[in-house]
């Protein structure tokens, strides 16, 4: 005892010894564009509004910084805007005097642009900086056009780097200046913690126990499923090193770094900075939907893997302090899914082979990381003496005895052994799929299998695992050593519970369409007919017969010796494949465009044909996708025929799952009307489920953008919910480019996470507004004047499609290479078969967001006085409509007239009327800009969002301007090549630059809106 005490007492003096430097800040020579001249901008920054409340235990407010939205997407918070600043000179010093080696002439052009992109900001009246830069953009070569898109994409993206760190910085500032003041618990002092959340129930409810809040927290789930849509136009190798900028930016700020250490950190920085500039940031090749996978893994492993039982064993922690109870160890509130690797609709590179291989991936993955950890476990756990009965049992049981004395090193190191032949086995099934040098490069990192273990079993179900370590931990408890129990093996046991031994189950999904010509192909080999030709009672009859029967519909051993078309025989191969995988592995199978109850059936039936049913424990549940207005509209109706099927409702045991389309219906009706269709539609469906006794759940299919879905201030968003639609199950899609931006490190995916849990928990006691019978009547015809104006310019106007194809980058998208699956679902098909992504990505690129606004002006318009009446009454009281109002403002305020003007000016051909039509489009954004103001009454467009304007347009306008306009040009440029029949080698290079560049400019437009599609 006493020689422990001795090396502990060592170890803190040698801790304190080098903490008495003051940190010392690098300055930079050429400055961010304002911090010389523009010595207003630090009170802009930090002038913001409309954040969640801070609480004292006094119950006082106080002004917070902006946490009510994932920090990924806030603004660069009010606390020290100078040191954000300070940052970003030091990045872009350090970037342009790499240039500056490299291409004197390219950091010419960047001071210069830059400069217009300042002044413009400065003064956005003043239309001469803009003119300025469209004429200069006309002179430059292409290699000249090509350089400056790199190096202000590269800029920008290093202001993304600093915002996040600054953020992070801020937060703590913030956390310390509250010190004992404050509520108790490690999470923080706002709203949208859970920390703030529970102490806002109590205020706000009167009957609302500690237990019973306890109680919902133990109970609820959120499910974030991570999708592989393509909006995440930076490679995996790019964003790590923005990661690492922002770690060096924290690691730089250190109090107790040597003058030593601080200068070899400054020099890792810049040539941090000076490989991201070497490097090509297009991607050259197409992603497969393997190497999506991969990415997913990459997040999943660097991230969430740390920052999930980080964020559990704060959260325990709050649960202590402000709930006096500690949070189950079983208690999972945050899941994860995944559809990378199983959403084959439209995607034809998805097949039944790459889903196994994904899975295979995942689980070896999984197994790597456990078995590190056990290996941790293994080194902490050296102790000889005091075990619980139960523990020695397990000890007992396990022939490999290499630790005599020590027996939970005996049992770790048993159970590691059998993970390690977990990852053989997933090696030795993924020589099937993969390359003889991929192979020998996945093998060189799991561990030589001795002799020993060869007779031992693979570990692929998690209770294999938690059944031994829970034993453990029971036992260290037990004994005295609840201090060790409560460390690494804790967090093990909830990365267990987490992410089990697959990572992420794998969702599913399929178009219906597949389905029916499947049993359509199988009904004629039996000789019974057409399924396809079939009405819906008849496919009812059926399918509800064949469920109930007890025999295959026919042998599935060989079914490519059943003649069926290989369309046919790759959607039973994809069932086949599902039936050989764990069931752990697997969790939702979606049906895109359902329609009718029949649908959900049919893929109820072929799970059945390959033995995947109830019974056998291994059917995946089925959901049906409802996604363009008239399934919306009709899905009530749809429910309640599927749950009057008996031998359905038997086999669901009192659970359906259903999801809700945002991003597609949106775009076929437009963002007013297809947001009353989802309140009306959820709101219909629990009506129905309660009447069946069956517990709904929704799966919300969102984008990023307000166009798809999408709410930067998801904590308002998730209560703003129709009533009774949650009730502590909240199922979303999280894609592309939001994964990096709210997960992209451990402490934003930590406060994403807490964001989430508290928002569920909250709804769950929230007193719902019941909009009255006029706010409803209102909406109704609001819904169908703004979809009619919106159907009328993209469906009936035949203007429209020349339009976009010109004005927009949309035709040129393909070149970025940044997702496995085609644009469009049918490729021969116009603007009614592109997918939401590109329609909102394009859109995006030109500031013109028209998929986010168009239709809202004529439907908020009214010449009728009690009806503008009516809505500012629905405005004032309504926190439904009050957000969905004030998320179409938030995104109007970022369009931009002049920019969008210039695409126009560029790019639109002078005849045919399609040039005037893009001036009636802007007209519709000043008359839905007008008509946004009067609801709101309000001077400011941005509304309860300008926190998230204010700091984007002063810092990252500058930057995005500039990029716009040399992307103007160059499409005018590419398309006059484009145009020639054949082109010689001189006019291919000059073609072939000028694709790059066009791809480095969306690029960084793509960073600089935080969003793409």
């Amino acid at each position: 005892a006493v020689l422990t005490l001795l090396q502990c007492s060592s170890l803190v003096e040698a801790s304190t010894t080098n903490n008495n430097l003051q940190p010392s800040r690098i300055k930079g020579f050429l400055k961010h564009p304002f911090v010389n001249d523009n010595k207003n901008l630090a009170s802009a920054v930090s002038d913001i509004s409309g954040g969640a409340s801070a609480l004292l235990e006094d119950g006082t407010d106080i002004e917070a910084i902006e946490v009510s939205i994932p920090l990924s997407q806030s603004p660069a918070v009010q606390a020290n805007p100078e040191a954000l600043l300070m940052d970003i000179s030091m990045l872009s010093d350090i970037l342009m005097d790499v240039i500056e080696q490299e291409d004197p002439n390219v950091r010419k052009l960047y001071d210069e642009f830059l400069s217009y992109g300042k002044a413009r900001a400065e003064n956005v009246s003043d239309g001469k900086p803009l003119e300025t830069m469209i004429e200069r953009a006309k002179s430059l070569s292409n290699e000249e056009c090509l350089g400056l898109c790199r190096a202000v994409a590269t800029a920008l993206n290093l202001v993304n780097a600093a915002e996040v760190h600054h953020r992070m910085r801020s937060i703590k500032t913030y956390e310390k200046a509250i010190g004992e003041r404050g509520l108790p618990g490690p999470l923080y002092h706002t709203e949208d913690s859970v920390k703030g959340s529970i102490q806002a129930i109590l205020d706000e409810n009167d009957g609302v126990s500690k237990e019973d809040i306890y109680q919902q927290l133990c109970t609820q789930s959120v499910e974030l499923v991570l999708t592989a849509h393509p909006t995440e136009v930076n490679r995996r190798s790019v964003l790590r090193k923005y990661r690492k900028v922002g770690e060096d930016l924290a690691y730089l700020e250190r109090p107790d770094l040597l003058p030593f250490e601080r200068l070899q950190a400054t020099f890792d920085l810049q040539g941090l900075i000076s490989s991201l500039w070497g490097m090509d940031e297009i991607r050259r090749v197409k992603p497969t939907p393997q190497t999506e996978a991969a990415g997913g893994l990459a997040i999943l492993e660097s991230v969430l893997w740390d920052a999930v039982p980080s964020y559990l064993r704060k959260l325990d922690a709050q649960c202590i302090s402000s709930l006096g109870k500690h949070l189950p160890l079983n208690v999972v509130p945050i899941k994860f899914a995944s559809w990378i690797g199983g959403d084959r609709d439209g995607n034809p590179n998805v097949t039944p082979c790459v889903t196994k291989e994904v899975v295979l991936q995942q689980r070896l993955k999984a197994a790597r990381l456990l078995s590190q950890d056990l290996t941790d476990l293994e080194s902490q756990l050296a102790i000889s003496s005091r075990y619980s009965p139960a523990m020695i049992d397990l000890a007992n049981s396990v022939s490999y005895t290499k630790h005599r004395q020590e027996l939970y090193r005996r049992v770790l190191s048993h159970l590691n052994k059998r993970l390690m032949k977990t990852m053989r086995a997933c090696e030795d099934e993924l020589e099937e799929y993969l390359k003889p040098e991929e192979m020998a490069s996945l093998r060189s990192r799991t561990p030589s299998l001795i002799d020993e273990i060869d007779d031992l079993e693979p570990i692929y179900k998690k209770e294999d695992l938690l059944g031994p370590l829970t034993t453990i931990h029971e036992s260290l408890v037990e004994t005295g050593f609840e201090l060790v129990a409560d460390g690494l093996l804790v967090d093990v046991i909830r990365r267990l519970h987490i992410f089990g031994l697959t990572l992420v189950p794998l969702d599913i999904r399929e178009e219906s369409t597949k389905h029916t010509m499947t049993l359509d192909a199988i009904t004629q080999w039996l000789g019974i007919g057409s399924y396809a030709e079939w009405d819906e009672t008849a496919r009812l009859a059926w399918l509800s017969t064949e469920l109930s029967s007890k025999r295959p519909l026919f042998a599935a051993n060989n079914l490519r010796k059943l003649g069926f078309p290989d369309s046919v025989v790759r959607t039973l191969e994809t069932f086949k494949a599902a039936s050989e995988l764990e069931p752990e592995a697997l969790g939702a199978y979606v049906i895109s465009q359902c329609q009718t109850a029949s649908d959900v059936l049919a893929v109820m039936l072929l799970q059945k044909q390959m033995g995947m049913t109830a019974k056998n424990g291994n059917m995946m549940r089925v959901v049906p996708l409802f996604e363009t207005l008239d399934d919306l509209t009709n899905a009530p109706q749809k429910l309640e025929e599927l749950l009057s099927v008996t031998a359905y409702v038997g086999a669901i045991k009192g659970k359906q799952e259903v999801m809700v389309g945002y991003s597609d219906s949106a775009k076929d009706a437009g963002r007013m009307a297809a947001c009353w269709a989802q309140y009306k539609s959820q709101e219909e469906m629990v009506k129905v489920a309660n009447k069946y006794g069956i517990e709904l759940t929704f799966f919300h299919g969102k984008g990023g953008t307000v166009g798809r879905g999408g709410n930067p201030a998801l904590y308002r968003a998730v209560l703003s919910h129709p009533p009774n639609t949650i009730n502590g199950r909240f199922r979303v899609t999280e894609q592309g480019e939001m994964i990096t931006q709210n997960y992209g490190t451990v402490q934003i995916a930590e406060h994403t996470l807490d964001i989430y849990t508290a928002a569920v928990m909250r709804e769950s006691f929230t007193k719902h507004v019941d909009p009255k019978q006029n706010w409803k009547d209102q909406m109704e015809r609001v819904s169908e004047v703004s979809c009619s104006d919106y159907r009328h310019l993209v469906r009936e106007e035949p203007r429209f499609v020349p339009y976009f194809r010109q004005a927009t980058p949309e035709l040129e998208l393909g070149s970025l290479n940044i997702g496995s699956r085609p644009a469009k679902r049918n490729p021969k098909g116009g603007i009614e078969s592109l997918r939401a992504i590109p329609w909102t990505f394009a859109w995006t690129q030109t500031r013109t967001h028209l998929s986010a606004w168009l239709g809202v002006g004529a439907g908020l318009s009214s010449k009728d006085a009690n009806d503008m009446e009516t809505l500012q009454e629905m405005y004032d009281q309504w926190p439904w409509f009050r957000e969905l109002t004030d998320l179409i403002a938030m995104i109007m305020s970022k369009t931009d007239f002049s920019i969008s003007k210039n695409y126009d000016d560029q790019l639109v051909d002078k005849t045919g009327g399609v040039m005037e039509l893009g001036e009636e489009v802007r007209k519709k954004l000043v008359e839905t800009r007008q008509a946004v103001l009067d609801v709101t009454k309000s001077t400011n467009m941005a509304g309860h969002h300008v926190a998230l304007q204010r700091a984007s347009s002063l810092i990252r306008s500058p930057y995005v301007d500039p990029l716009n306009v040399i992307q103007a040009e160059l499409l005018k440029r590419l398309r006059v090549y484009e145009s020639q029949d054949e082109l010689t080698a001189e006019e291919k290079e000059e073609f072939d630059t000028l694709k790059n560049a066009l791809v480095v400019s969306i690029n960084g437009i793509a960073q600089g809106m935080r969003n793409s599609g």
